[in-house]
């Protein structure tokens, strides 16, 4: 059959297997250019970065891009963890399934352990299953990565006595104390709509901590440090957002918000424990904004990207997943292809790569922008090509190289 996107409510619900493939293989390529251009060492070519990396949410987004530039940048081995659905000859997969065949495929090429494993990343079978191949790939883990992006959480050690299923947490992208609303881009057809979100019950609040905060994160590293398979100096890392002061009501002061900042204070608590412990460390990175399958349906958030990608690329300092992650590795977690050491942080321990993002500068455009913006400017004021590509390179199409007339006879081929 030939694979076209098909587009519900700003989301794209199919993906193309070669176009994922494609795109995997493109970052590989940019991480690959950066150690040399950087002159980064491998561990096996006597660099001092890491060795064995474990990935929670690896199969997409910021996960992924870690986990390229720690295996083709580092020559990290690499666990990943995700939950996909799996492709069938007739039916397709997820976009996640088709990255996680291409990392494999490549990572094998390479010489490099790879090995992925698909399930609910919350449970506590599959953290024993991770320590498991742990200990068969050489015992212990310098880095891992919290990049888990799911909308319910099933609780690992409660059972609901009416189901006798685990109860489930639901996270919500919602406002808190009072309504929030603003214009939207509808990337299709290329207009603004007005989009609002209710606030925040209390029982809302506190199910999207439980979904997005820090709970999971202290189960894996205590799991973890418990089975003895965290190396001397092991650091771990969890992914989170600022972003600009307009959303903040929906975002950094709404129910995200409140579960970004439980996982800011337990990166602290996690610090603690692995400094004294294994000689360790935990961080909350605070990256860049970029297009995901959530940031189309929260009010503000998709014209404000549209206007900053045309900001960024026109300062020259705009930032992919890829690009976003590499300069995190490289300049903030392992300076100059040397050892972890004093990671820059600001005054609440957290890492800034989202400083080109929020520069006074860049900021200050975006204000004036998101406030002139109508429907008869909008290519003036939005990158509307480079939004739209975003959009569809998370689900394999738009993707340079790739025929997208060509039949794809089975639906599992990534070739």
């Amino acid at each position: 059959m030939v694979i076209t996107p098909k587009i519900r409510s700003n989301i794209c619900i199919n993906a193309h297997p070669v176009g994922c493939a494609k795109e995997v293989e493109r970052e590989i390529a940019y991480v690959q250019a950066q150690k040399a251009k950087r002159g980064v060492l491998a561990a096996a070519e006597g660099g001092k970065g890491p060795k064995t990396v474990l990935v929670l949410g690896c199969s997409t987004g910021y996960g992924l891009a870690s986990r390229i530039t720690a295996a083709f940048e580092y020559g990290a081995d690499t666990i990943g963890v995700s939950f996909e659905k799996e492709a069938t000859e007739t039916k397709g997969g997820t976009p996640g399934w088709y990255n996680n065949a291409a990392f494999d495929r490549a990572a094998k090429a390479a010489g490099l352990k790879s090995v992925t494993l698909n399930g609910d990343a919350y449970s506590n079978e599959m953290r024993a299953s991770v320590i498991e191949e742990i200990k068969k790939m050489g015992g212990k883990i310098d880095l891992l990565i919290y990049s888990l992006a799911s909308p319910v959480r099933n609780d690992p050690d409660k059972i609901d006595p009416e189901t006798g299923a685990h109860v489930m947490y639901r996270s919500v992208i919602k406002p808190i104390g009072k309504t929030y609303g603003g214009k939207c881009l509808d990337i299709i057809n290329e207009k603004l709509t007005e989009m609002s979100a209710d606030p925040a019950n209390d029982a809302e609040i506190e199910t999207t901590v439980k979904v997005m905060g820090g709970e999971d994160w202290q189960l894996w590293i205590d799991a973890l440090q418990k089975a003895g398979v965290l190396a001397d100096g092991f650091c771990t890392l969890a992914y989170s957002y600022i972003g600009p002061e307009l959303s903040h009501p929906i975002y950094r002061d709404g129910t995200i918000g409140q579960a970004k900042k439980h996982l800011e204070k337990t990166a602290l608590n996690l610090n603690e424990q692995l400094k004294k412990s294994v000689n360790g460390s935990a961080y909350v990175s605070e990256n860049k904004g970029l297009v995901t399958r959530s940031s189309a349906v929260i009010p503000i958030i998709s014209l404000y990207l549209a206007v900053l990608f045309k900001i960024m690329k026109k300062m020259g300092i705009h930032e992919g997943c890829i690009e976003q992650m590499e300069r995190l590795f490289s300049e903030r977690l392992y300076i100059n292809g040397g050892a972890l050491g004093d990671v820059p942080v600001d005054a609440e321990h957290r890492i800034r790569i989202d400083d080109w993002e929020l520069r006074d500068d860049v900021q200050a455009q975006a204000q004036k922008a998101m406030a002139a913006v109508n429907d008869d400017n909008v290519r003036e004021y939005c990158d509307l090509e480079g939004y739209k590509h975003d959009f569809l390179v998370t689900n394999g199409f738009d993707v340079e190289g790739v025929d997208y007339n060509k039949d794809v006879a089975d639906m599992r081929s990534i070739d």
